[in-house]
C-alpha cells in the first residue's frame, strides 16, 4: 500500500472499487465489456445466431415517396381517374382543404426483370435490378406528419429521444473498423437542409453516445478536425495522445471509473481517423468506369452518386451501418410531392436512379451484396388522390407505403403483401414499422426480442412490444 494513503482515501478507493465491480457486472451483461480488452463498446460482438448480413446501407427516400407512382402498379386507379373517393377521411393527409379526386399515375409502368415486376418509368436503371429486390407493398405507420413519422421509421416510436436502428445495430454488433466510425450518416448536400427532426433521427437516445451516428458534412471536410493540426507534427501529436492516455488511465485506476476507458478509446479512434478517413473519402482514386457506374460525371446525379460510392467504400472498410438521405426539408426540397408530383418525383428519381443502380451493381461485383443489406424507403407513402394545386400533387398517406430490400440474405424478385386496388390502404399481410425493424435485425443475426438495454429500471428494445419477422422475404 502506498505510504501516503490515509484512511479516508482507503475508504474512498475501496468504495469506488466495489462500485466498479458492480458496474463491470452490469456492463458485461449488456455486452459492453470485452475480455482482455477493457471497456471497448465498439469491439466486434457476436449476434444471437449466424446472420446473413454484416452491414447495412439504408437509402432513406426522405419526404414520403408515392408508392403508386414508383413500384406499386395500380391499373384500377387508372380506371377510376378523376372520380371522387366516397367516404374518404379528409384528415388522412396533411391538407384537408386541398383534397381532389382520384388521380392515376403520370408515369408509365412496364414489366422488368425475370420476375416481371411492374416498374415506373422513373427508374430505367434500377428496374434492371428487380430480381435482386424484395418488395413490401403493405407497409403502414402511425403518423401523417414528417417529424414523428421520421422518428417512427428510425427508432420505432413516433417521438424523439429514443435510439435509432443504426445505434441498436452498432450496440449489438460493434464495428469491424477500428479506424472509422461504426455508424455513418449522409444528408442531402444541395442546400436543401436536414430532414425534419435533424440529428435526432440518428441519435443514440438512452444508449451510450458512442453508438450515435456520425454525420458527414455535405461540404468541406466531412468530419470536423479531420486534418491534423498544422502547428503540430505527427510525432508531437502521438506524444500528446500518449500523455493524455497515461493521465486518463491513472485517473481511471484511482477513481475506479471504468467508463473512462471508453472515452480514452474515442480519442484513439479520432487520431486513427486522421489517417484512415482521408483515404476512405478519396473518391478520385476510383477508376473511370466506377465513376461512370455511379453517375459521378452527370451533373444531375453526381452528388448522390458520390454518397453511394462513399457508402460502398465505408462498408468495404468495416463500417457497420450507413444511412443516406435523398432530399432535405419538406415540399420541393424532398420527395414531398404536394405540388407537381410528376416534376417532384422525376427530379429526385433522376438524381438517385443511376447512383443506386450503380451501388447494387458494384456491391454485387465485389461480392459485398451477399452480406450487405440495402434498404430503400421513406417515412410514409402518398394518397392515390390528387392534391389541388397549379400542378396536381399528392398528400401524405400513413396507411400505405412501399419499401424494398436487397442483399444480405434477402430473397430477390419477390413481393410481400398488397395494398388495396387503388393503393390507399395496406390490405393483405400488413407490415408495421416494427416488423420492418424485426426483419432487418433478423438478417443481422438478432432475435429482436432479446436485443435489449436496461434504462430507468425497464428493459427496452427497438421493436418495443411488437414486431414479427417477414418470413416470406428472408433467405
Amino acid at each position: 500500500m502506498n505510504s501516503l494513503t490515509n484512511r479516508r482515501q482507503l475508504l474512498k478507493n475501496a468504495g469506488a472499487g466495489f462500485g466498479s465491480l458492480a458496474l463491470a457486472s452490469l456492463l458485461a451483461q449488456e455486452g459492453m465489456l470485452q475480455a482482455g480488452d477493457g471497456l471497448d463498446p465498439l469491439a466486434p460482438k457476436k449476434p444471437h445466431f449466424g446472420g446473413k448480413a454484416t452491414s447495412v446501407i439504408w437509402l432513406f427516400i426522405n419526404g414520403g415517396p408515392s408508392q403508386v407512382d414508383t413500384w406499386d402498379y395500380k391499373p384500377e386507379l387508372e380506371k377510376m381517374d378523376g372520380k371522387e373517393l366516397k367516404g374518404f377521411d379528409k384528415n388522412t393527409g396533411f391538407f384537408a382543404g386541398s383534397v381532389g379526386p382520384l388521380m392515376k399515375s403520370p408515369f408509365e409502368f412496364t414489366p422488368r426483370g425475370e420476375c416481371g415486376k411492374m416498374v415506373a418509368s422513373l427508374f430505367p436503371k434500377l428496374g434492371e435490378h428487380v430480381d435482386k429486390m424484395a418488395f413490401i407493398h403493405s407497409g403502414f405507420t402511425e403518423s401523417n406528419n414528417h417529424s414523428p413519422a421520421l422518428f417512427m421509421m428510425n427508432s420505432g416510436q413516433p417521438r424523439m429521444g429514443l435510439p435509432c436502428l443504426g445505434s441498436w445495430v452498432t450496440y449489438g454488433l460493434g464495428s469491424e473498423s477500428r479506424d472509422l466510425p461504426a455508424f455513418v450518416v449522409m444528408s442531402d448536400p444541395l442546400d436543401r437542409g436536414l430532414p425534419k427532426g435533424h440529428a435526432a433521427n440518428w441519435g443514440a437516445g438512452f444508449l451510450p453516445s458512442v453508438y450515435q451516428g456520425t454525420w458527414l458534412k455535405p461540404k468541406g471536410d466531412p468530419i470536423e478536425n479531420l486534418n491534423p493540426p498544422t502547428h503540430m507534427s505527427s510525432e508531437q501529436q502521438q506524444r500528446q495522445l500518449a500523455l493524455l492516455q497515461e493521465l486518463n488511465q491513472q485517473h481511471q485506476k484511482s477513481a475506479g471509473e471504468l467508463e473512462l476507458e471508453a472515452r480514452i478509446k474515442s480519442f484513439e479512434l479520432a487520431y486513427r481517423m486522421q489517417n484512415a478517413a482521408p483515404e476512405a473519402f478519396a473518391l478520385d482514386s476510383e477508376p473511370q468506369h466506377i465513376r461512370e457506374l455511379y453517375g459521378l460525371d452527370e451533373k444531375r446525379c453526381q452528388h448522390f452518386g458520390r454518397q453511394c460510392l462513399t457508402a460502398r467504400r465505408m462498408v468495404e472498410r468495416g463500417v457497420r451501418f450507413v444511412q443516406l438521405y435523398s432530399g432535405g426539408m419538406e415540399n420541393q426540397r424532398s420527395w414531398d410531392g404536394h405540388n407537381d408530383i410528376y416534376g417532384n418525383h422525376s427530379q429526385f428519381a433522376g438524381e438517385t436512379d443511376t447512383p443506386i443502380a450503380g451501388l447494387l451493381t458494384d456491391l454485387d461485383q465485389r461480392g459485398l451484396l451477399d452480406d450487405t443489406l440495402v434498404i430503400w424507403g421513406g417515412e410514409f407513402g402518398r394518397l392515390p388522390l390528387s392534391q389541388k394545386s397549379k400542378k396536381p400533387g399528392r398528400d401524405h398517406n400513413p396507411h400505405c407505403f412501399t419499401t424494398w430490400m436487397a442483399g444480405g440474405g434477402i430473397r430477390g424478385g419477390v413481393t410481400h403483401g398488397e395494398s388495396d386496388e387503388i393503393g390507399h390502404h395496406a390490405a393483405v399481410d400488413r407490415v408495421h414499422v416494427n416488423d420492418l425493424h424485426a426483419t432487418i435485425l433478423h438478417q443481422l443475426g438478432f432475435d429482436h426480442e432479446k436485443l435489449t438495454y436496461v434504462y430507468n429500471g425497464r428493459r427496452f428494445r427497438l421493436t418495443d412490444v411488437g414486431g414479427e419477422v417477414i418470413s416470406s422475404i428472408v433467405g
